[in-house]
């Protein structure tokens, strides 16, 4: 059998991601699917960019509001619940549409993931308090000498990702790059065409501009301030996407 075609939609900004993500449902009856690590939390709308009920111009939206802010959500976790929805679509026609702000997630559901052993709090916090005495710079020279692969991939400043790599690595009593080649099962009967975004460098400075203007105007802060009243706490995941830390910060402290 020919395998279906798989939409996925890579690019710099939400925005532009998702009116053509919309566009093309529209044009082939598809439904589109965010693939993206913030977009998973209920009540984090604005920052991460989800596109709202009224706008949605009455294509169906997958893959949003799947957790509470306190929720730890993986990239399998992800994978599990994409290909549930796939498994739906081909039964009523419909082409799916995958806006991408997370690639870890889109290769996860193409590529399949490895083996890793799950995580570990106690090791993380070790470690977490580590970077605060010594900075992540210390992270990325463990990890180094862990795994020097590993290591050329991951910016010194990534913390979450060093972490998870020098995780990995420990646990599994490997280097995690070693991990990674083992064990994965990609995604089967789908042909992925991508479509990428990538307007000029200076356009796009301006559009983020316009889109953080835009954000504000609709609410932002005031999006902020009910999530502190809500009582979720700075250390949940979703406070630490770019922009809400920030936001949460500048309140606390007047």
């Amino acid at each position: 059998m020919r395998p279906a075609p798989l939409v996925a939609i890579v690019g710099p900004t939400a925005s532009g991601k998702s009116a053509l993500g919309i566009r093309l449902a529209q044009e082939f009856g598809g439904e589109v699917l965010a693939c993206d690590s913030t977009q998973v939390y209920r009540h984090f709308d604005i920052g991460t960019g989800k596109v709202p009920r009224a706008e949605q111009q009455g294509i169906p939206h997958h893959l949003m509001d799947l957790v509470e802010p306190d929720a730890v959500f993986t990239a399998g976790e992800f994978r599990q619940r994409a290909i549930a929805v796939l498994d739906d679509l081909p039964s009523r026609g419909k082409l799916p549409i995958l806006t991408v702000g997370t690639g870890l997630y889109l290769r996860a559901l193409l590529e399949g993931l490895a083996d890793a052993p799950t995580r570990s709090e106690e090791l993380r916090e070790r470690l977490r308090s580590r970077a605060v005495r010594r900075g992540s710079e210390y992270l990325h020279r463990i990890l180094k000498r862990l795994d020097p692969k590993a290591a050329a991939r991951i910016a010194p400043q990534d913390e979450p990702k060093l972490i998870r790599a020098i995780e990995v690595c420990i646990l599994a009593k490997k280097p995690i790059s070693d991990v990674h080649r083992a064990g994965r099962a990609p995604l089967e009967g789908w042909q992925p065409v991508k479509i990428g975004l990538n307007p000029p460098r200076v356009a796009l400075y301006e559009r983020i501009n316009q889109r953080v203007e835009q954000m504000l105007e609709a609410g932002w802060l005031d999006e902020v301030r009910r999530l502190i009243d809500m009582g979720i706490a700075d250390t949940a995941k979703p406070f630490q996407f770019i922009g809400y830390k920030t936001l949460r910060a500048m309140l606390i402290t007047r």
